[in-house]
């Protein structure tokens, strides 16, 4: 059975200020590497197979204190990126608003579409199950990309919720279906 650990990233300024990272490339903050620790402790008690990464550097941070405690390179993709959020990429809602209107969303502002983000999402995981059917792989990327999908592969047990920095959702493949197991879990930093 083929087990897939989405991971979010550690927490960053931009994350505090409530700013848009998308595909800007925004180092962890001290919380966010202490978080990513705790996890790769969690981490450390299973037996993995293979860890891939979005190369953002918040992203490939935290999969190097995971590659360190679990022993194992880093493979990079960029397919696993953040949504790109095109021109409010280091705003907060207050200067969205202030900027475009309070109807700013419907607005083209250069952000990446759902549909795009899924098709590579997507193409991500196949490429996942024909390289490594039956192993167990961590992957660690972003809270947009997760969270979109997660609702392609299981809509039926997947919640519209936040996904919190450092969260790890399992998704296990069982007769040509992907169920989540676990979602959006910091048992870690309890």
């Amino acid at each position: 059975m083929t087990k897939v650990a989405l991971i979010r990233h550690g927490s960053t300024p931009w994350n505090k200020e409530k700013r848009a990272q998308g595909s800007s490339d925004i180092p962890l903050d001290e919380e966010g590497m202490a978080d990513a620790r705790k996890l790769a402790e969690r981490l450390h008690k299973e037996t993995w197979d293979v860890l891939y990464s979005s190369p953002l550097k918040r992203a490939k941070q935290t999969a190097e204190f995971i590659s360190e405690k679990v022993g194992l390179p880093i493979q990079f993709d960029s397919r696993i990126e953040e949504a790109s959020g095109g021109q409010i990429e280091g705003t907060t809602e207050i200067e969205r608003i202030e900027k475009w209107g309070k109807d700013w969303r419907a607005l083209d502002l250069g952000m990446e579409t759902p549909e795009s983000v899924v098709l590579r999402g997507m193409s991500f995981m196949e490429d996942v199950l024909k390289r490594h059917e039956g192993k167990k792989v961590i992957v660690v990327s972003h809270g947009a990309l997760i969270s979109h999908l997660l609702r392609e592969l299981d809509s039926e047990n997947v919640r519209d919720e936040h996904m919190k920095n450092t969260s790890l959702s399992e998704v296990h493949l069982r007769d040509e279906q992907w169920y989540c197991e676990r979602f959006n879990c910091t048992i870690h930093l309890d």
